[in-house]
C-alpha cells in the first residue's frame, strides 16, 4: 500500500515537474520570439522617462527662470504706474507683451497676461483687457475670483451688462470680506440700471447681512431704503 502511494506521489511530482518545465520552456520561447519587440518597448520607456526629465530640467526650468526675471522687471514698472514700459519693455527687458509671446506657457507668462489685462483696463482699452484677462489662469483662489471681477468691470464699461453680471456672480463665489461686498455693490447698481430692483435689493441685503465690517456696509442702508421706498 505504501509502495503504491509512493509511486503515485512520484508520478504526481513528475507531472508537476513536467508542467513547470513546460511553463519555463514556453516562457523562454516567448522571450526569444519577441526579444526585438520587448527591447523596443523598453527603449521607448527609457527614452520617454529621459525625455520627460530632459524637457523639465533642460527646457522648461530655464524658460521659467528667464520668464521670471523678465516679469520681475515688468512688475517694477507696473508698481510705479509706468504702464508703457511695463507692457513694451525698456530696451533691456522685453515687457509683458514679449513675455506673453515668448513664455506664454510658463507660470510667469500666464501672470504677465493678468498684468497686461489690468493695465489695459486702466487705460480704457476694455476689449484688450478682456482678451488678456481671459487668457489668465491660476490655482490661487483670490486671484482667480479677482480676475472674474475685473472681467465684469470690463464688460460693464462696454455696456454689456448681462455679461458683466455673469462674471460678477462668479467673482462673489470667492467669498472674502475685502472684495465680495465691493462686487455685490456693483452688481446691485447694474441691476438697478436694468430696472431689476428685486435682484439689486438682494445684493444690498447680502452686504448688510454677511459683511458688517466692510466699507460698503456703511452706506448700503440708503440703497436698501431707496429701493424699498419704490
Amino acid at each position: 500500500m505504501d509502495t503504491e502511494k509512493n509511486i503515485t506521489n512520484q508520478e504526481n511530482h513528475e507531472d508537476k515537474s513536467f508542467n513547470v518545465g513546460e511553463l519555463v520552456s514556453s516562457s523562454e520561447q516567448f522571450l526569444e520570439k519577441n526579444r526585438k519587440v520587448i527591447i523596443i518597448i523598453l527603449a521607448v520607456v527609457v527614452l520617454g522617462i529621459g525625455g520627460f526629465f530632459a524637457y523639465k530640467y533642460l527646457y522648461a526650468a530655464p524658460r521659467e527662470k528667464n520668464a521670471s526675471a523678465e516679469l520681475f522687471a515688468a512688475q517694477q514698472y507696473f508698481q510705479n504706474e509706468d504702464f508703457e514700459k511695463a507692457l513694451k519693455g525698456d530696451g533691456k527687458h522685453g515687457g509683458l507683451l514679449n513675455i506673453i509671446d515668448e513664455y506664454g506657457s510658463t507660470k510667469s507668462g500666464k501672470l504677465a497676461s493678468y498684468y497686461a489685462g489690468v493695465i489695459y483696463l486702466q487705460k480704457g482699452e476694455y476689449q484688450k483687457a478682456i482678451d488678456y484677462l481671459s487668457d489668465f489662469s491660476t490655482d490661487d483662489v483670490f486671484m482667480k475670483y479677482q480676475t472674474k471681477a475685473l472681467l465684469g468691470d470690463a464688460y460693464a464699461e462696454l455696456n454689456q451688462l448681462d455679461k458683466a453680471i455673469s462674471y460678477y456672480k462668479e467673482a462673489v463665489k470667492g467669498d472674502n470680506d475685502l472684495s465680495t461686498p465691493f462686487v455685490l455693490m456693483k452688481m446691485g447698481q447694474i441691476y438697478e440700471m436694468q430696472n431689476k430692483n428685486k435682484e439689486a435689493l438682494d445684493c444690498y441685503k447680502q452686504i448688510k447681512k454677511d459683511y458688517p465690517s466692510s466699507m460698503e456696509y456703511r452706506e448700503v442702508e440708503k440703497y436698501i431704503s431707496r429701493i424699498e421706498a419704490l
